[in-house]
């Protein structure tokens, strides 16, 4: 993986849309687009933009096809463990406020959120393709412009930034989370009222 990562780099900005393309497929690689995506904006910073740009059309175009991969095996595999009793409820949860699961993982880029687990969820349990893409370039269009714009700004100070900043980014993804699925029970109860 790392003679492909060298060679993602040499390639700048297509380097970048090739390594999301494949990140969003599912293939493993934990902080490997952002790493990237940093380290091609520090080697040319006045293309900082480009990189982020193909950054995110990698990672959706990814995702839609992770999303069908995961629609044609999961729904199968996850129908056994969610047809009844509390996995009846769990399905009924995430279909309704999953994607806040599949959002904060895919905007903060925080190593321990578990983002292919929630969006092989989201595959598996037919939630709306629009509405996953969506979710998805909420969260992609800031990470991966920040991300570019850090390495353009700060250079190699990028990564200690990062992790100097990792656990105010974990509080905020906590105070999100809770934010945002109080906002959509908030909704939930004006429409039934």
């Amino acid at each position: 993986m790392r003679h492909f990562r060298d060679l993602a780099v040499s390639w700048g900005p297509l380097g970048i849309f090739l390594f999301a393309v494949i990140d969003s497929l599912g293939v493993p690689n934990p902080g490997g687009t952002d790493a990237l995506l940093i380290v091609v904006s520090i080697a040319d910073p006045s293309r900082w933009w480009l990189g982020a740009t193909l950054a995110i059309v990698g990672s959706l175009l990814g995702s839609v096809g992770f999303l069908e991969i995961t629609r044609r095996g999961g729904e199968r595999y996850l129908l056994r463990f969610t047809a009844t009793g509390r996995g009846l409820r769990f399905r009924a949860w995430f279909v309704r406020y999953g994607l806040v699961t599949v959002f904060i993982p895919a905007l903060l880029p925080i190593p321990f959120l578990p983002f292919k687990l929630f969006a092989a969820c989201a595959g598996a349990m037919s939630v709306s393709r629009t509405r996953y893409l969506l979710v998805i370039a909420a969260a992609r269009i800031p990470r991966y412009l920040a991300l570019a714009y850090l390495g353009a700004t700060l250079g190699e100070n990028s990564g200690a930034w990062l992790t100097g900043h990792a656990g105010w980014m974990a509080a905020f993804a906590i105070a999100l989370f809770i934010a945002l699925y109080a906002l959509i029970r908030f909704a939930d109860r004006t429409r039934d009222a």
